[in-house]
């Protein structure tokens, strides 16, 4: 069943994408444009909702940062949201990730009823990834995203649940944060932010330039008015110029941060033992992934100097079974490489395996700040010293 489902989203992905000609993909593309005009009318009419108060928003007392993009998937988030949280607490904030834990799987209900049973106040209680001591869920209950960042971020309480308000009011609560980061929550409009991080990749920064579902985009470009601050992520040290123009026709006061995506090492799948970049240099290299954008992570591991012989893809958050690995490793076998690479968010659905007749690593990649990391560094200091900077002003 999750191999026919996956095949459909495939097939889907290829329609968006123009991958797919004939008769079929063509009437379906002409569906899908118009649905796209059903969306962008749903989406005004939500925000306008929001806007005049119609439907409200909600207070819970306390710092919510959302970071999020107008694309689907493939913008490199993760890595931005572990910078804030850890940049946050060395401030001094007291801070909790709330994430919608997408494709992460509920606990059996007989479980969770059992825990109500037991003195829960709820059937249906958010998930808590990480109580910021240890790692409560597995990835596959947890999210891709929420178990890796809690992995990273083991002092950092992780929380996951589609009711973001629900999950908010648990973090305080339960572990008294005064600081809420929202994973993915440009479009979460039931809690009140206080900053929107919109994160633009540089390669593609609007996606197909078409709304969903007939393209990439969850919201039209021009949305892009309600970011505090905008980071244009993979960047390659090349100007970015001409998308600064673009993104200043949209948002002419927003702080524009440049970054790129920086290898810091690789790490074995199973041992957890660390390797130099250098290590790459020169192999040959089998490359397995389920994201969004694979490309952009195999160019990344060529410019650290290996060559790719092998490369495996599948589709975003796909959940690797046993057979698909071995299949692979046999295909690098065949092709005598050296070592296979995955990326770290894939490491966390890899199954256990017996035996590597080839090492398998991820590889670690950090957000580096490539231009105008004085805002990102005021950013942080307005959140963790607001009573300093207000006296400050009230000085001079």
């Amino acid at each position: 069943m999750s191999q026919t489902r996956e095949k459909l989203e495939q097939f889907a992905v290829d329609v968006i994408l123009d991958r797919r000609k004939g008769m079929r993909a063509s009437v379906l593309r002409a569906l899908l444009g118009s649905l796209s005009k059903v969306y962008e009318f749903a989406v005004s009419t939500r925000l306008m909702l929001y806007r005049n108060r119609i439907l409200r928003e909600r207070n819970l007392g306390c710092l919510v940062v959302s970071i999020g993009n107008l694309t689907v998937g493939g913008t490199g988030k993760t890595p931005v949201v572990e910078k804030f949280a850890r940049s946050l607490q060395d401030g001094g904030r007291r801070v909790a990730i709330l994430s919608r834990g997408y494709k992460s799987v509920k606990q059996p209900f007989l479980k969770r009823l059992a825990g109500k049973i037991q003195g829960k106040n709820e059937i249906d209680p958010p998930r808590v990834v990480s109580d910021g001591k240890s790692l409560l869920l597995d990835s596959k209950t947890a999210g891709d995203e929420p178990y890796m960042l809690a992995a990273n971020l083991r002092d950092i309480p992780v929380v996951v649940d589609k009711d973001r308000v629900k999950s908010g009011k648990h973090a305080i609560s339960e572990f008294n944060c005064d600081t809420l980061i929202l994973d993915d929550g440009l479009q979460y409009l039931r809690l009140r932010h206080r900053l929107d991080i919109v994160l633009v990749d540089r390669w593609q920064p609007f996606g197909t330039e078409r709304l969903l579902p007939r393209g990439t985009l969850r919201e039209p470009p021009r949305n892009l008015k309600r970011a505090s601050y905008i980071f244009i992520t993979k960047c390659n040290g090349e100007p970015n110029d001409e998308l600064i123009e673009r993104i200043r026709k949209y948002n002419r006061t927003a702080e524009i941060i440049e970054c790129e995506h920086r290898p810091r090492y690789l790490q074995h799948i199973e041992t957890r033992a660390t390797h130099p970049l250098d290590a790459l240099k020169g192999k040959r290299v089998g490359t397995v992934s389920a994201i969004a954008v694979p490309e952009s992570f195999e160019d990344g591991v060529r410019k650290l100097g290996a060559t790719i012989e092998a490369t495996c893809r599948f589709m975003d958050h796909h959940r690797f079974t046993e057979q698909e690995i071995i299949t692979f490793i046999n295909c690098c076998v065949e092709s005598d490489v050296d070592m296979i690479i995955t990326t770290e968010k894939d490491a966390v659905r890899f199954p256990r395996l017996g035996r590597l007749d080839v090492p398998i690593y991820f590889l670690r990649v950090e957000i580096g700040i490539l231009s105008n990391e004085e805002s990102f560094e005021q950013c942080i200091t307005r959140i963790c010293q607001p009573r300093l900077e207000t006296e400050a002003r009230r000085f001079f």
